[in-house]
């Protein structure tokens, strides 16, 4: 391979932020209808990200435009970097998040779609940086990276590369044969999603300003809410819960599926594998929850359903397992009641839930289901093998078999995805914290998640953290976001060789 094609990387990186800026721009009238001095600040930030892609972008007129799986990961990387970067400016020059290791923390985190923050009063903060703030999910959700690969061919560049290393998930279905209509098709499937969550919510009773910032955070599985109590200030209107469980879940599910219900094409959805384990399994592990939110609470914990009940404690106890357990698979991290006090088991549950994460091809974090369904029936295999040890018995998923290559693909990316989370786990307690607190943690910054355990759960936040910690932690929701191996690739010596 030959050297690094850099100014397609500054050109790319140059877009990503002129895009960025234009977005910022997106959220000054909000601050400008609530008169707010923080539409300044805003407005500068979007200015500075603005020159600055225009600097990146036009100072680097490459003479090819052939991007390589090098470059790809680059400016995958370097791309999130950019958005986090330039992205934290609302923020700084608003004097709303004025320390740079807790703006960057909480851009990142808006940006990885983890929900994890540093604010103690949300409700105080201007309007328009709670849109911006909702926006980095958005943004984040289905990949800024994707959304220009769209545009790229206006600029003679190809976005195959891109789209293979930013794509979420083992696999990188394809609805049309060009890729830039694969990446058009995503977005537009997630434009449309989106609004409609938000006339439903609007519907429901939320504030048109409070309907489009959830309605983004729940399609971008991200779960920053504009209250401090997140969904549970909603406990006394039923309705938006369930309207906000149904799209966390659509936004968990793979978006090619969804692009086939859409057409009409429902058949195809419960010809998935992976979707049939997702779905009965969510349905499964409420089921549970909610039993045991019933009927085997611990005494020594508080009440579970200590808010006003519309329907009934029956009905009560179901929604709300449903949303805790929907809204920790998807990745969405969104709260309608503490979790941690329901039980120590159900607490169990939910900690092995952060390691399960949503569909391929969704927007949702975590490992995700099809890696766990391939890593069992390739276990399940070794004791055939044992047995029969001249069988040639592959890996069948969707009754098609797996090439030995994505076996061992997914079996490493689950064994690095462990070891990472067990050292991380001791850097974070020599950080600071204690044990379950590390624990959770982790498990919620490499799983892209948000809320956790100890002084870190549902009804806590980030903000006590070390600097050293926020940015450890944020360094976890990068690479979770990228799926491990586009941004560990880079610290590997023979990545940067001339082949």
């Amino acid at each position: 391979m030959n050297s690094l094609n850099l100014k397609i990387i500054y050109r790319f990186l140059g877009l990503t932020a002129i895009l960025n800026g234009i977005f910022m721009f997106i959220a000054v009238p909000f601050s400008m209808y609530h008169q707010e001095d923080a539409k300044y600040g805003i407005l500068n930030a979007g200015i500075v990200t603005v020159f600055l892609g225009l600097i990146l972008y036009f100072f680097n007129k490459p003479t090819s435009t052939n991007i390589q799986k090098k470059e790809g990961y680059l400016i995958v990387t370097l791309g999130w970097l950019i958005l986090s970067i330039t992205g934290m400016l609302p923020y700084l020059f608003t004097g709303e998040i004025p320390k740079i290791a807790d703006a960057f923390f909480e851009t990142l985190s808006g940006y990885s779609t983890t929900g994890s923050s540093i604010l103690s009063d949300i409700e105080s903060m201007p309007k328009g940086i709670l849109f911006w703030r909702s926006a980095t999910h958005w943004i984040g959700g289905m990949g800024i990276i994707v959304l220009t690969i769209a545009i790229l061919p206006l600029l003679g560049i190809g976005g195959m590369q891109l789209f293979m290393a930013e794509a979420p998930g083992p696999s990188t279905d394809k609805l049309h044969p060009r890729i830039s209509d694969t990446a058009k098709r995503l977005w537009l499937i997630y434009v449309l999603l989106t609004f409609s969550e938000f006339f439903l919510l609007k519907f429901a009773g939320m504030t048109w300003f409070d309907a489009i910032n959830h309605a983004m955070a729940t399609m971008s599985t991200g779960g920053f809410s504009t209250k401090n109590a997140s969904i549970a200030y909603y406990n006394s209107m039923p309705l938006v819960q369930y309207i906000i469980i149904l799209f966390m879940f659509i936004a968990g599910t793979n978006f090619v599926l969804t692009y086939f219900a859409l057409k009409g094409k429902i058949y195809k959805i419960f010809q998935s594998e992976e979707f049939k384990y997702y779905f009965f399994g969510t349905i499964i592990i409420s089921t549970i929850i909610a039993i045991v939110v019933l009927f085997y609470q611990d005494p020594t914990l508080k009440t579970t359903i200590d808010h006003p009940m519309i329907y009934g404690k029956v009905e009560s106890a179901i929604r709300h397992s449903l949303f805790q357990v929907t809204s920790v698979i998807t990745t969405t991290g969104f709260v309608s009641a503490d979790f941690t006090m329901w039980s120590f088991f159900a607490t169990a549950i939910f900690f092995a839930l952060f390691f399960v994460g949503g569909s391929a091809g969704s927007t949702s974090g975590g490992v995700k289901v099809v890696r766990h369904i391939i890593m069992l029936k390739s276990s399940f295999l070794e004791f055939k093998k044992a047995l029969h040890p001249n069988a040639i018995i592959p890996v069948r998923y969707d009754d098609k078999p797996v090439n030995h290559t994505i076996v061992f693909n997914i079996i490493s990316f689950f064994i690095i995805y462990m070891l990472i989370f067990i050292v991380s786990t001791v850097i974070l307690t020599f950080l600071g914290l204690d044990f379950t607190s590390a624990l959770g943690a982790t498990g919620s910054s490499l799983g892209n998640i948000g809320p956790a355990f100890g002084s870190v759960s549902p009804v806590d936040n980030y903000a006590h953290l070390s600097d050293a910690a926020k940015w450890f932690c944020a360094f976890l929701m990068l690479i979770g976001r990228l799926e491990l191996f586009t941004v560990l690739i880079l610290f590997s010596p023979f990545f940067w060789r001339k082949n």
